[in-house]
């Protein structure tokens, strides 16, 4: 049975990797952000702003305890997925966990790029932007370091880069 649990921060990969890793195993792939959004039929940001962030970690949490009960999957968690309540803890108990861990300038690269389909991050300058970053993975680097694995996921520009990291994940994780 495999059950593994994708972490990171946003712009690390974990969608990209995670469904062609799930390809290459041939097992679905559940982007827990995704899974959510259809659940519930409205976006995560629309629920962040319902319900305000302590409400939607709460509804996180129970979405991630009914994704961990699927067998033979991909699971990509929200960049804060591991930082609230015992979520690292419980997934380390429910499957494998990989920390996609990615240098804070591939992070910039990736997320100025993007700014326009994360709101969060539009209208910020590129020093914003750094700090931004910089300052979310200070807080969030003692969740993410409590996954089982750390992996390097900052080869994901290319068809063939992402081929080579899901053979050095696949290498890494013994599936």
């Amino acid at each position: 049975m495999i059950r593994i649990f994708l972490t990171g921060y946003m712009g690390a990969g974990k969608t990209t990797l995670g469904k062609a890793f799930a390809r290459e195993l041939n097992v679905p792939f559940i982007d827990l952000d995704w899974y959510i959004e259809e659940r519930f039929h409205k976006s995560i940001r629309e629920l962040f702003v319902e319900r305000g962030e302590a409400s939607f970690r709460e509804l996180e949490r129970n979405m991630l305890h009914e994704v961990s009960e699927f067998e033979d999957v991909i699971i990509s968690t929200g960049g804060g997925t591991p930082c609230f309540f015992d979520n690292m803890d419980y997934m380390n108990g429910r499957g494998q966990t990989v920390f996609l861990d990615v240098h804070p300038d591939i992070l910039f690269n990736r997320l100025r790029v993007a700014t326009h389909q994360r709101p969060i991050l539009q209208g910020k300058t590129d020093g914003e932007l750094r700090a931004f970053i910089a300052d979310a993975l200070e807080k969030r680097a003692p969740f993410y370091v409590q996954a089982r694995y750390r992996f390097d996921a900052g080869h994901l520009e290319s068809r063939r880069q992402i081929a080579g990291s899901v053979q050095q994940l696949r290498s890494l994780l013994g599936v």
